[in-house]
């Protein structure tokens, strides 16, 4: 099934050699998928293509960026990815994607949906765990990060400091 055909590389009739195609992805793109962890996207896709007689050949780039929420604050921004991926393409008797970097079509075969390899492509090249920049350079004020330092068992004792823990530490000795 295919988001569009918008995705889709047709390679017959090109000449043997390099050639260029460039697509556009968005927020439609990614609920196409029911992927809702970014709140929104813009990714534009460079692809590299080499046509060669038995083989053909895919470098993609994509670059752009997704709005995403923060893990620790759950505030959102935009994170810049960029990411690439390597695709050889043969030519066999049944359609085979089962290896990640081969995938055989059936002889007769004149294009290649590109939606799946797009989509895994910039969902794996994500982080597993979102940091705001405003946290790691101490500009953004939040009223979860003030809680949660509240409850960080690291800081030195204080007011609010349960004595309980120092019994726990003992106990590591």
């Amino acid at each position: 099934m295919s988001v569009s055909n918008k995705f889709i590389l047709k390679f017959a009739g090109l000449k043997d050699g390099k050639h260029k195609f460039e697509y556009q992805a968005d927020n439609n793109f990614f609920q196409f998928y029911n992927y809702s962890e970014f709140n929104k996207a813009n990714i534009k896709f460079k692809v590299d293509f080499i046509k060669k007689s038995t083989v053909l050949e895919l470098q993609i780039k994509g670059e752009g960026f997704v709005n995403i929420n923060c893990t620790l604050s759950n505030e959102p921004f935009d994170y810049n990815l960029k990411s690439q991926f390597k695709l050889i393409v043969k030519f066999g008797e049944y359609y085979d994607d089962s290896n990640d970097e081969l995938l055989i079509l059936p002889h007769g075969s004149h294009s290649i949906n590109l939606d799946q390899f797009l989509y895994e492509m910039i969902v794996l090249s994500m982080p597993i765990r979102n940091v705001h920049p405003g946290i790691e350079d101490g500009s953004i004020k939040s009223d979860i990060l003030n809680r949660l330092k509240d409850f960080d068992i690291n800081k030195e004792k204080s007011s609010n400091f349960d004595p309980r823990w120092d019994k726990l530490k003992q106990l590591k000795k």
